[in-house]
């Protein structure tokens, strides 16, 4: 096994890739920007080193820096987490060059399928659904009017290379379709540096779910689980579970086997996520995430595979410990991401200093945390404060078990969207499972965030208007149950 792992990012993942170091014997070293040099993870670690200035371009992004940290250090392997160089085939195909083991899929793999064209034709010769579309990058306007209007208005004109929501455009008519292309091309330029565009048909009302797969490297591919993360804003995730309610044995069955068949297409090695859009009992492949997913947390809790720990083996050269037929959905989780971001006004990021923080717990419950009281949240990097997952045996009672942990969960000094996360476990469309990737504008959930924040600012019914209250005597015992709340004051009193 590896004796030393460098994990190549920071927060709450590279936390969470050094507990699986941890348990399986691994030393662990953290690289880090001036702003991160006093965090959490950098402490936890066994070797930490300063990398560069606050800007991840010049210090998470700079590969060379990273690397000779590596070398320095006599690291094994490197982990990239999620985000900054996870799925960078420069990144990891330097790894390569330099004997270091690079913890995730190949580089060449990364490669063909960081490029959404040419996944979509591997795809479509392998057998897997895809949604109706262009085989290749469409560069004259009068050859993608004609498969605009072969395929149907909407239509939606997306980035080669994009990813993340950006480089995407609907369009609903012939009229706007010229102006469009030109705006989606230059923005696909200017973000990516690859004006390519494709033209595929506009699924309307889709639910997304993804699959978790593992593979090793002697030929062992497995489908994990399946996940919902159909609530989105702007096309990112902001909360996921597993299983999806609609999900069936025959539906995970059929996706699952076309997941595998997605790995089995490209070769791929180490924990991977295939992406699909379902709509009216159709699914179609969207795309291949080569790289620990933000979700993975739930996946382990309904299957009890750890897989971080099984991406580590499977990079050191170890076969699966399972095979499909081993793996049983065990209940439902749930997952809210915690950020420190205003609901209310268009989800605008709240940098700034934690004054007081508390996270929820009880059974059933795990947040991935990177953050504590007087941490600072970085402008630089993403908003993320915590993953808050809770698993129950019905989905029902998982809900009922996140609204009690969203009741618990204090973060003053930041705006967080833990209000919005509220309003969703209340909505009856979200309690019936009714989902899709406009879930947000179709039950106008942001109204009921105002309704939710007018409440909990009325009635005091939060354990944060607790923590905020002059009686620091009073703040210090208070519990998260509203009773025992009312009980300690009456004490004091």
């Amino acid at each position: 096994m590896f004796k030393k792992v460098l994990v190549a990012n920071r927060g709450e993942i590279a936390i969470r890739v050094m507990r699986a170091c941890r348990e399986l014997g691994i030393s662990t070293v953290a690289v880090c920007s001036e702003a991160d040099k006093n965090a959490l993870f950098a402490k936890y670690a066994d070797e930490a080193y300063l990398i560069g200035p606050a800007p991840a371009s010049q210090s998470y992004l700079n590969m060379e820096a990273i690397l000779a940290v590596a070398k320095n250090t006599g690291a094994d392997a490197i982990h990239p987490g999620y985000g900054f160089l996870s799925e960078n085939p420069v990144f990891a195909k330097r790894c390569e060059e330099e004997g270091i083991i690079f913890i995730g899929p190949p580089s060449h793999v990364i490669a063909e399928m960081g490029s959404k064209i040419r996944a979509r034709n591997l795809m479509m010769k392998a057998g897997v659904p895809v949604v109706p579309g262009t085989k290749d990058a469409v560069e004259d306007v009068k050859e993608a009017l004609d498969v605009a209007e072969m395929i149907g208005y909407p239509v939606l004109i997306k980035a080669s290379a994009g990813g993340g929501g950006i480089g995407m455009k609907v369009v609903h008519s012939r009229e706007e379709f010229a102006t469009a292309l030109s705006s989606t091309r230059q923005m696909a330029g200017s973000a990516f540096g690859d004006s390519s565009v494709f033209i595929e048909k506009y699924v309307e009302e889709p639910r997304h779910i993804e699959i978790q797969i593992l593979a090793d490297s002697f030929g062992n591919t497995v489908y994990l689980s399946d996940r919902e993360c159909s609530i989105q804003r702007r096309h990112q995730k902001l909360i996921e579970e597993a299983p999806s309610p609609i999900m069936t044995p025959k539906l995970r069955g059929q996706m699952g086997d076309a997941a595998v068949k997605v790995a089995k297409a490209i070769g791929y090695v180490n924990a991977g996520t295939v992406e699909f859009l379902y709509s009216k009992g159709n699914f179609y492949f969207l795309e291949v995430n080569t790289r620990l997913q933000v979700e993975h947390g739930i996946t382990e809790m309904v299957t009890g595979v750890d897989i971080v720990r099984e991406q580590i083996r499977v990079a050191w050269g170890e076969k699966l410990e399972f095979e499909q037929e081993d793996i049983v959905i065990d209940g439902h989780a749930i997952e809210c991401r915690i950020n420190a971001e205003d609901p209310l006004n268009d989800f605008a990021p709240s940098p700034g200093k934690i004054r007081r923080y508390r996270s929820a717990g009880g059974p059933g419950v795990r947040v991935d945390s990177g953050v504590h009281t007087g941490y600072t949240i970085s402008p630089y990097y993403d908003s993320m404060i915590s993953k808050l997952c809770v698993w129950s045996r019905r989905r029902e009672d998982a809900i009922a078990r996140m609204e009690r942990a969203l009741y618990e969960y204090v973060v003053v000094g930041v705006k967080t969207n833990i209000p919005f996360h509220k309003a969703v476990m209340r909505n009856p469309a979200f309690r019936r499972g009714d989902l899709t990737t406009g879930f947000i504008e179709e039950q106008n959930i942001l109204e009921a965030v105002e309704d939710v924040v007018k409440a909990d600012s009325e009635k005091g019914a939060t354990l944060a208007s607790a923590l905020e209250a002059k009686d620091k005597k009073v703040a210090a015992i208070t519990a998260a149950v509203h009773a025992y709340v009312n009980m300690a004051q009456k004490t004091q009193r």
